[in-house]
């Protein structure tokens, strides 16, 4: 994933999700990478992975939802 940057980490699947349809509603393709442990869910977080060349863009999308 060279050409991905890691535009946001969580533990919560449910903002991940409203995330990721955020930033694809604006055109933006994410990879959503979980590495949450199945038995211990508090081990582990899900990555969200934008293009390089988007993510001042994507940066700037995040910032404004978790401010709302």
């Amino acid at each position: 994933m060279n050409n991905w940057y890691l535009l946001y980490s969580t533990k919560n699947m449910v903002e991940a999700s409203i995330l990721q349809g955020m930033l694809a509603e604006n055109q933006i393709p994410v990879h959503v990478l979980n590495k949450l442990d199945s038995s211990y869910p508090i081990i582990g977080e899900i990555e969200l992975y934008v293009p390089v060349h988007l993510k001042e863009i994507a940066q700037t999308l995040i910032h404004q939802s978790l401010l709302n």
